[in-house]
């Protein structure tokens, strides 16, 4: 049984991931009503890398934005993958904790995904919690103190890893 409950509250965290990520990159400034992304069409990755403008509706510290690392954005703490593209990206340094997300993709397997970042994260400290798939998709949580956390999930299709990293961690961690 708790093994169930480590892989609900993973799912959960996916979940609350894809959505603040997908919340926040599909906004459009200023409307705050989502809207189709191009991050949402099959071929995202022929489209050219822009960063969307600061929203002037938009909190202080809190960006987000599709093909690239958005001003800020904690990359010691959650580097790129070599090889790897930005899909999108968002972090708000207004919550506590504060929150990154980064959606990338690369032809690398799921399974190298999962190590480099686990290797990155291990080395800040960051515990992995048991359990290495939601049903069938690989994913992987860690946890760092009380209240530090990041997932990784990778989706795999035709030789395309897409990963998706949520991360809620102190603001000292994003410095």
């Amino acid at each position: 049984m708790k093994v169930f409950g480590q892989r609900k509250r993973a799912a959960a965290a996916i979940a609350a991931a894809g959505a603040l990520l997908a919340l926040a990159a599909c906004t459009p400034a200023g409307t705050g009503s989502p809207a189709a992304s191009p991050a949402s069409t099959p071929d995202a990755s022929a489209q050219s890398s822009t960063t969307a403008p600061t929203s002037p509706s938009a909190e202080p510290g809190t960006s987000a934005t599709v093909g690239a690392l958005v001003p800020g954005f904690p990359q010691k703490l959650l580097p790129l993958m070599p090889g790897a593209q930005v899909v999108s990206s968002s972090f708000d340094k207004t919550t506590v904790p504060a929150t990154a997300a980064l959606v990338g993709s690369t032809t690398a397997p799921a399974a190298d995904v999962l190590a480099f970042y686990t290797k990155g994260l291990q080395a800040q400290g960051f515990k992995a919690v048991p359990g290495e798939t939601v049903g069938a998709l690989p994913s992987k949580d860690f946890l760092r103190g009380d209240n530090e956390t990041v997932n990784i999930s990778v989706m795999q299709t035709t030789g395309v890893s897409t990963f998706t990293i949520g991360a809620n961690v102190a603001a000292e961690s994003v410095k």
